[in-house]
């Protein structure tokens, strides 16, 4: 048999692989409310999964620190290797399913010494044999007549796309935490910012009551309330300082990377939460629509499907295997001869395996993979549920924390103007000390307050953004890709 009739009979044989015992694959059916129990109040504009990150995130500094983040950052390099992984691992499951043809070249020489007493009393003469060959090889390819290794390189291929999207959530996730993370950054300098500012007038306040201590129209109490009130906020400012460095080690972490010079100048040079472009209002769409842009879903689909292809590959295993070994080729006992005629070689050695007696290891192993595939159905419904939750929590949030920092900003103004009534009087000598205390107290804290509820409020519209399965595509698609 010549190599020509090899290959024809290699390729016939690859046309009768065409079973599968894979099982029919029905997507699970939504296991949350087919509409969000709060609705997306009118916002109108792309949805976020089409809404590239640099389109929601406006502000430069941010633009710059999320840039260098996808570069960076470790666990996203890591997310990308195990994607390449598991393609390289798919590649080599599929390559299975052709013969691997090897050429073969070899020499076997034997000598034999003479002299060599029989039992018959002969003795042998001296012997030096050579033989040459040269030849293709197919060794030990099975047959995929049941679909065992198509089974097992769809479940390979399925992971791959799995790692693909855990890859993509894997981005969301570090767009989010980065930008939530700067924004964090941002409040505790503006909270920094009004503790100094806090701890400057209570140390004015402190020698204005020791000047009227010492002339005899303040108490000793007096002065005793305002060092309280400069000591709490000369902590605030030791609490808000080693805040502002952790945040800025966060970044750090998360960018992967130490921030350049001209990024941090950029940064400094950004006033507060209240100067920070808005980020603009978000179509919440349907549940369903989570399925499709969503890649922790897309992936834990993918995942189940794999489970799916593992049961096709259990039930094989009932079935017979048919592995088949040739090899085709010229040998000859001298070199110059190896190409004449009559030298041409060829082994063809089909061998069946049938499954008779496995200790009921066959069963077992399919047990084990329809068992696979129930929690990964589990699996899949508790990531869209999660999905449905986080999209409803959000958007439950946003229209409150417009209605709550209305009245938190009412609350300052209020404040403010009891300050300063409370100051004016202690002044006047109408009132103690303990009323600008009070009155101190209370604007500090509605002022802190203040800035807590819109470093919330911003973080809530990233939580939207990222729920949406926003955050993966860098630009809009009129943007450009």
């Amino acid at each position: 048999m010549n190599i020509r009739r090899l290959a024809t009979l290699g390729t016939a044989l690859i046309g009768l692989t065409g079973c599968s015992f894979i099982p029919d694959y029905h997507r699970p059916a939504l296991p949350v409310a087919a509409q969000y129990p709060v609705g997306d109040n009118g916002a109108k504009g792309p949805a976020a999964a089409d809404l590239g990150w640099r389109d929601f995130f406006t502000d430069p500094a941010l633009q710059q620190l999320i840039a260098l983040s996808l570069q960076n950052n470790r666990d996203l390099r890591v997310s990308i290797l195990n994607v390449k992984a598991a393609q390289a691992q798919y590649l080599s499951d599929r390559a299975s399913l052709f013969p691997t043809l090897d050429a073969t070249a070899g020499l076997d020489r034997q000598h034999t010494p003479g002299g060599l007493q029989f039992s018959q009393g002969s003795t042998s003469a001296a012997s030096d044999l050579r033989e040459y060959s040269l030849g293709v090889g197919a060794v030990s390819w099975e047959l995929d007549l049941f679909g065992s290794i198509r089974a097992k390189a769809k479940a390979a291929q399925e992971t791959y796309l799995s790692d693909v999207y855990t890859r993509q959530s894997a981005q969301i996730s570090l767009v989010a935490e980065v930008a939530s993370e700067y924004l964090t950054w941002l409040a505790d300098r503006e909270s920094l910012t009004i503790a100094q500012t806090t701890a400057a007038d209570d140390t004015a306040s402190l020698k204005l009551v020791q000047m009227e201590l010492a002339h005899g129209t303040a108490t000793a109490m007096d002065e005793a309330q305002a060092e309280s009130s400069l000591d709490t906020a000369n902590a605030n400012v030791a609490a808000y300082t080693r805040q502002v460095a952790q945040d800025m080690d966060q970044l750090v972490l998360l960018v992967g990377a130490p921030l350049p010079q001209d990024l941090l100048d950029r940064m400094n040079q950004v006033a507060g939460l209240q100067t920070e472009p808005g980020l603009q209002p978000l179509p919440a769409g349907l549940p369903s629509d989570l399925l499709f842009r969503r890649p922790d879903i897309m992936a834990a689909e993918h995942t189940l499907l794999a489970a799916n292809a593992n049961v096709g590959a259990a039930r094989s295993a009932f079935f017979p295997k048919i592995t088949i070994t040739a090899d085709g080729g010229t040998a000859s006992s001298g070199l110059q001869h190896l190409f004449g005629a009559a030298t041409g070689a060829w082994l063809f050695q089909p061998d069946i395996t049938v499954p008779i007696f496995a200790g009921g290891q066959n069963l077992a192993n399919l047990d084990y993979a329809k068992v696979e595939k129930r929690i990964e159905i589990a699996t899949y419904e508790k990531t869209i549920q999660s999905a449905f939750h986080d999209v409803s929590d959000a958007l439950n949030a946003r229209d409150t924390y417009v209605s709550e920092m209305a009245a938190e900003q009412a609350l300052v103004d209020a404040d403010s103007r009891y300050y300063k009534l409370a100051t004016m009087r202690f002044n006047a000598g109408i009132d103690n000390y303990l009323n600008v205390l009070t009155a101190n107290n209370l604007l500090l804290t509605a002022r802190l307050t203040l800035v807590s509820l819109q470093l919330s409020a911003l973080q809530n519209s990233i939580t939207l953004y990222k729920a949406l399965g926003g955050g993966w595509l860098e630009h809009t698609a009129s943007g450009g890709a």
